[in-house]
């Protein structure tokens, strides 16, 4: 039996393995998230519930079929912690770290399911790179946890419930878990800007993706002058600061008839701010995101469909997709077949990658809506605004998850799941190892447009 799993695992490709290893962490969250230990006495808790709880906390989505405040004892919390910080991190990231401790050699083979993981183009580097990513979310996660638990002394009765709160914050906003332990998400908040202020700036460190934290990181350690970021960081940084920048300016601005009348400007700034990072995937809110227009609900929609960074702890198309997808675009427009961008050339695959992952999210998203709009009585607005929070490992909810039905709750659970591994990845589980054909047929052009 032994010898035909290990020859059944031969035969997967590393997308396969990668699929199989967070299936498997799917059911262990679900084991782990059912112990009575977890619950706090008299609470209700069907498989279902453990499935969707485990699948969104995997996903470090946050949508939630139950309280997680009146359900989870402080047991519950810290494996609910635990279960964040693996899906947040990513398996093989953990994987690297225990491989290490154990002393086991790391091969071809584990270099391959990393690169997978990460959505990484080489081999070069690669156990560092798990190395640096592991140390630095651990270490924005303590210096969080330990700011915010002090500052909350000011909120709760005694440290021990401050720093639980502080360092649960901590970790849910860092792998934009979207969870909360306060019953309210961060509405309890909503006018101290300190505190929003460290949530959004976790929430960004851990969306715009590791290789970006790096090269900062190795920037700030270099000679000025000295240092070149790659394309990638260029590009990663620009679009997701534009993308919050973006999202800040139109959420204010539809609103301000609306939701902010009445409202004083750093009020009406920082809820626009905290909820447009928030859509990034981080899903926590300041306030009931359902008191918003439905023109603010469909910006909110598209930017969470768009969602973080590639190699990031978010989903979404990512934002170097929506960037490829725009230079596509203004580029085909001039008649320019080559797209260059500080001073580099993109490569056609990477474009045509591009298009593919926005394609497929687009069918996702549209059959999702279909399938809610049958199974469930709620608004198009609402199915609409959960399917892209779903998508986008966001979290963001206009409180109807719990009334789903079974078929809703699954629908959910499969994109919170696509969105976790990445479109590619779901792509590629039906493939198998890359092949080139070694013959061609004529070509023939075809009317387009």
């Amino acid at each position: 039996m032994k010898k035909s799993f290990r020859y059944y695992l031969q035969k997967l490709t590393p997308v396969q393995i990668i699929v199989l290893y967070y299936s498997l962490a799917v059911t262990v969250s679900v084991v782990l998230l059912s112990l009575p230990i977890a619950h706090q006495d008299g609470t209700a808790w069907s498989f279902i519930d453990a499935l969707f709880t485990a699948v969104s906390a995997v996903s470090v989505t946050g949508l939630t079929v139950v309280n997680t405040a009146d359900t989870f004892s402080v047991p519950g919390i810290f494996i609910l912690m635990f279960v964040l910080q693996f899906g947040g991190i990513g398996i093989m990231t953990l994987g690297t770290f225990i491989w290490l401790v154990m002393g086991k050699k790391i091969g071809l083979k584990e270099r391959r399911l990393i690169m997978t993981d990460q959505n990484q183009t080489n081999l070069s580097g690669i156990v560092n790179l798990m190395r640096q990513i592991l140390l630095l979310i651990l270490t924005i996660e303590a210096i969080g946890g330990i700011v915010l638990g002090t500052y909350f002394l000011n909120y709760f009765p005694n440290w021990q419930d401050a720093y639980l709160h502080g360092f649960f914050t901590a970790v849910s906003a860092t792998t934009n878990g979207g969870f909360d332990i306060t019953g309210a998400s961060m509405v309890p908040f909503a006018e101290d800007y300190f505190i929003q202020f460290i949530v959004i700036l976790l929430i960004a460190l851990g969306a715009i993706g590791f290789p970006v934290l790096i090269e900062l990181k190795d920037f700030a350690a270099s000679k000025k002058g000295k240092y070149r970021f790659s394309l990638f960081t260029k590009i990663t940084t620009i679009t997701f600061v534009l993308l919050v920048v973006a999202g800040t300016v139109i959420i204010a601005a539809l609103e301000y008839r609306y939701f902010f009348s009445g409202k004083s400007w750093h009020e009406a700034l920082f809820y626009s701010l905290f909820q447009s990072t928030s859509t990034r995937s981080g899903g926590l809110a300041t306030m009931d995101v359902s008191l918003f227009t439905e023109t603010t609900l469909l910006v909110m929609c598209a930017l969470m469909f768009i969602g973080a960074s590639p190699s990031s702890v978010g989903g979404g198309i990512r934002t170097t997709t929506f960037a490829l997808n725009l230079l596509f675009l203004y580029h085909y427009a001039r008649g320019n077949k080559n797209i260059k961008i500080f001073n580099r050339e993109l490569h056609e695959e990477d474009l045509m990658k591009s298009f593919v992952i926005t394609l497929m999210a687009i069918l996702l998203v549209f059959v999702s809506v279909i399938i809610l709009s049958i199974s469930e009585s709620f608004s198009f607005i609402e199915i609409l605004f959960e399917v892209c929070s779903a998508f986008g490992t966001t979290g963001l909810s206009m409180g109807i998850t719990p009334d789903l039905s079974t078929v809703g709750k699954i629908v959910l659970m499969i994109l919170m799941f696509i969105g976790r591994v990445g479109i590619l990845t779901f792509i590629y589980i039906i493939g198998t190892k890359e092949a080139k054909a070694n013959y061609h047929y004529p070509k023939e052009r075809v009317i387009i447009g």
